[in-house]
């Protein structure tokens, strides 16, 4: 679904109000009521409906009538908000051309007041590739539903703390600069995208730059476990950065070996086949024996002196915390149940809804699970109830409207 930032001319406060009670609904349903929306947007003379009406023809809600009538935000819904968001910060006032475009995320050029060309980085988890690999791999098998809203708002929250924390220590990554749901603005890299590049003037010294900030994030108690041609820029005087940082992992994480080895291998790979360049094994590339790696000075994980968590205080800092970490690879590793709720961005959320309405979520979920199948049930099947109780629970019905 295309980003068309014209159409945000067009949506008014009323707008904008209903895709954040739609928002808001979306932690206790997956499909929010329409009911529950126009209750917690609270426009007048019944204008909720014709907002929806105007946010479906923008494609901003789905509408979903299958079990009862409601409506969950779309991605283009989802990215209008924090945009909103941005721009009322003043982040930036303009956004131009897509730069980039991957499987789970889509990158824009931003402007500031000042004319300074940024990087918006609008992550997708739950995209049709992605789900194309749940169908072929059991990584998400013991999930029945997905929040991927949640999820993306997770990863860009993730890859705003370790931009953060890395660059704190002088490692070579995009500066970040401010992020908000799904969405992570940072520093324009003047570069390319290492696999792009056909010629080096210094192979040698690129490659060993590349595994030098494998080794050194390492030290720092970290593993990228995607670090590859398609995830490292390069500039025109062969200067070296690092970008996507969503899936990193601590050393201490179970599975860091395997992390570790996969990135240093894919190094190894690209640069043998793209450059020709050959490296010294005394070994077999098939005998995977930590003894044999280290005979053969192959680069060896267990011979890294690493200090696993030392980047915990500024991760906290940036507000990736540990339970948010413990979220993300739950997810990942398929463990995580649809309950995937977040309050981080209630500061937000209530500001955009008049926090002076004391508005209270969770009793509006519990009205709409009791009353309303209830009242379904009377209106299917007078006869399930007798005439006393159906008179009596119609009247209750009718209270708690007049009430709200």
């Amino acid at each position: 679904m295309k980003l068309d930032v014209d159409v945000l001319r067009y949506l008014s406060k009323d707008d904008f109000r209903v895709l954040t009670a739609v928002e808001l609904g979306m932690r206790n349903h997956e499909i929010v009521p329409a009911e529950l929306i126009d209750r917690i947007a609270r426009l007048k003379h019944g204008g909720t409906y014709k907002v929806l009406k105007n946010l479906l023809k923008h494609k901003l809600l789905h509408h979903d009538s299958t079990k009862y009538d409601g409506f969950r935000l779309t991605y283009l819904g989802y990215d209008f908000l924090a945009i909103k968001t941005m721009v009322n910060k003043g982040v930036f006032v303009s956004v131009g051309r897509q730069i980039g475009v991957g499987k789970e995320s889509d990158i824009f050029e931003v402007a500031d007041e000042d004319g300074k060309i940024m990087a918006m980085k609008l992550h997708r988890l739950g995209r049709v590739s992605f789900r194309a690999v749940k169908s072929k791999r059991d990584y998400l098998k013991h999930r029945s539903s997905y929040n991927w809203l949640y999820l993306s708002r997770l990863a860009a929250l993730k890859e705003f703390a370790f931009m953060k924390a890395l660059q704190t220590h002088g490692f070579p990554v995009p500066e970040a600069v401010e992020h908000n749901r799904h969405c992570v603005i940072m520093s324009l890299v003047q570069g390319y995208p290492l696999v792009q590049v056909k010629q080096l003037q210094n192979p040698e010294t690129v490659f060993e730059t590349i595994i030098g900030i494998i080794i050194r994030l390492a030290e720092h108690g970290l593993i990228h476990c995607d670090f590859n041609e398609f995830n490292i820029m390069i500039d025109d005087e062969e200067k070296i950065t690092v970008i996507d940082f969503p899936q990193m992992v601590s050393v201490s994480h179970r599975n860091a070996k395997m992390y570790f080895d996969r990135d240093v291998e894919c190094i190894f790979k690209f640069f043998r086949k793209r450059f020709n360049m050959t490296f010294q094994e005394s070994i077999d590339d098939n005998d995977n024996s930590n003894e044999g790696r280290e005979e053969a000075g192959k680069l060896c994980f267990s011979s890294i002196d690493s200090s696993a968590g030392f980047l915990d205080k500024e991760l906290a800092a940036s507000g990736f915390g540990k339970k948010d970490e413990e979220d993300i690879q739950r997810f990942i590793e398929g463990e995580v149940e649809s309950d995937t709720n977040s309050d981080s961005e209630d500061g937000d959320l209530v500001r955009n809804l008049n926090e002076a309405d004391d508005l209270n979520v969770d009793s509006l979920h519990l009205s709409e699970q009791v009353i309303y199948p209830l009242a379904f049930v009377v209106i299917q099947d007078p006869l399930a109830m007798g005439n006393g109780m159906c008179y009596l629970f119609i009247c209750f019905i009718l209270m708690n409207l007049v009430r709200t």
